[in-house]
């Protein structure tokens, strides 16, 4: 799969999990791609993959799954170099990983539990009475209690595949590989796969990998990975590029005449081909659209905003750490977090033209400040409203994607006493604040408050 040599393990045996530790603790996948670029998935991480058909996404899998060789790179899983690695290793790291396909591939003269026991017999060391007992138990996992002496065909397809799911999970695998489990699925059939799927993968502690052309399951993942053409990238980078091209077809449209005339000239064919196309697009848009005017993902990087702000604070020897936003229309600072450990945030809003805050707004320079009440252009107010006593000050402006001051974070009291900030705490701070940044311009994009700053 990969023209690289990609970072991970530097085992050279496949790591053994302690008695009682999650294996959550010991998995690990490294995958390279065509255009040398590499990930690694983690240890308990649910990641899924998404990509047009004929990207190399079955390949992949079945590659990590060791069900192909490894012609050429690097490949690495649980700590196993699979390029080269000779037949018992692979058998080896087949018997920690479980394998749901599209179709579940159930035996039909075998019932439910006999199917699951199947995967446990590769594993020997267990009697029948133990392995019928453990497959029982997995098929009432996934909600087929009644069900576990059925043959396939008296099953619906939503129930076979969660015989599937049982089958691959009843070993207690460390990896799980899912092939399009939820493509031969109606809508409410697939959620409750990919739900148990998550639910017990979580709870056994497995890493999963699950590639799928369903949009409506991407909400289980812990991170998207696109494959296209070999090439892996971050789902946004997948959007971004969707939308761009997207844009770009229609503007080259444009360029070459009338849309409507290039569209009224088209085949049949032809015009379905590209409905098909933009509808695709367009969709891969709209998921990103709604998924920012989520309210869990908002509060989640306003969360995320004052814990790294705080985090920050403590890492530079702050008593108190304090964020305001810009408000260049109404030339105001408001205090979005001033809080120390346990302290809640207050809602104060100041003039842009006092204050140190006021000025690393305006200027956008960073300021240390070694005595606040010696510095003309310090302003108490905010001390008397507060009850704070501020001695040393260090602030630095926050920019947003087109350069322009739209936050100032401000760090007080060095050590508590409030000695001064030496000029290593300033680096540092304005490094904390590039990627602090991103985040409060995420977070003040999705907010919609006209409360907040414009």
């Amino acid at each position: 799969l990969a023209r690289n040599r990609t970072a991970g393990p530097t085992s050279s045996g496949t790591p053994q999990r302690p008695a009682g530790i999650s294996a959550k603790y010991s998995s690990f996948i490294s995958l390279g791609s065509f255009s040398c670029r590499s990930t690694g998935i983690q240890p308990g991480e649910i990641i899924i993959m998404t990509g047009p058909s004929g990207s190399g996404k079955t390949t992949a899998l079945t590659l990590a799954g060791a069900l192909r060789s490894c012609q050429e790179g690097s490949l690495r899983v649980l700590g196993q170099e699979l390029n080269g690695a000779s037949a018992p290793t692979l058998e080896g790291l087949r018997r920690n990983i479980g394998y749901i396909f599209q179709s579940h591939n159930l035996l039909d003269a075998l019932t439910a539990s006999q199917n699951v026991q199947m995967s446990l017999m590769l594993h020997g060391g267990r009697s029948s009475a133990e392995m019928r007992k453990a497959s029982i138990e997995m098929l009432e996992a996934v909600g087929l209690a009644e069900h576990v002496d059925r043959y396939p065909d008296r099953l619906s397809g939503g129930q076979r595949q969660r015989v599937a799911i049982a089958r691959a999970l009843v070993s207690q695998p460390r990896i799980v590989l899912a092939d399009e489990p939820t493509a031969s699925l109606d809508k409410q059939s697939g959620r409750d796969v990919v739900d148990i799927m998550q639910r017990l993968a979580k709870q056994q502690g497995a890493t999963v990998l699950l590639v799928t052309h369903d949009n409506r399951i991407l909400d289980v993942a812990d991170r998207i990975l696109h494959l296209e053409d070999g090439r892996l990238a971050s789902f946004t980078d997948a959007v971004i590029s969707n939308t761009q091209h997207m844009m770009s077809m229609l503007a080259q449209n444009q360029r070459k005449g009338d849309l409507v005339r290039q569209v009224r000239d088209m085949s049949s064919e032809e015009f379905a081909q590209l409905l098909q196309q933009v509808t695709n697009e367009a969709q891969e848009f709209l998921r990103v659209v709604e998924m920012s005017e989520n309210d869990a993902f908002q509060s989640m990087l306003e969360q995320a905003l004052e814990a790294f702000t705080y985090k920050i604070g403590q890492t530079l020897d702050a008593d108190r750490t304090s964020l305001f936003l810009v408000d260049h229309e109404n030339q105001q600072l408001w205090m979005k977090i001033a809080q120390q450990a346990g302290a809640e945030p207050v809602d104060i809003r100041i003039p842009i033209n006092t204050g140190i805050a006021g000025r690393v707004a305006m200027t956008g320079e960073t300021l240390n400040v070694p005595d606040a009440y010696q510095e003309p252009a310090f302003n108490p107010e905010v001390d008397k409203q507060t009850g704070y006593r501020t001695r040393s000050i260090l602030c630095a402006p926050i920019k947003d994607h087109t350069g322009r001051v739209f936050a100032v974070a401000q760090l007080l009291n060095k050590g508590g006493d409030g000695r001064p900030f030496p000029p290593e705490d300033e680096k540092r701070f304005r490094e904390f604040m590039r990627p602090i940044g991103i985040i409060l311009e995420s977070w003040w994009r999705m907010s919609h408050n006209t409360a907040h700053p414009n």
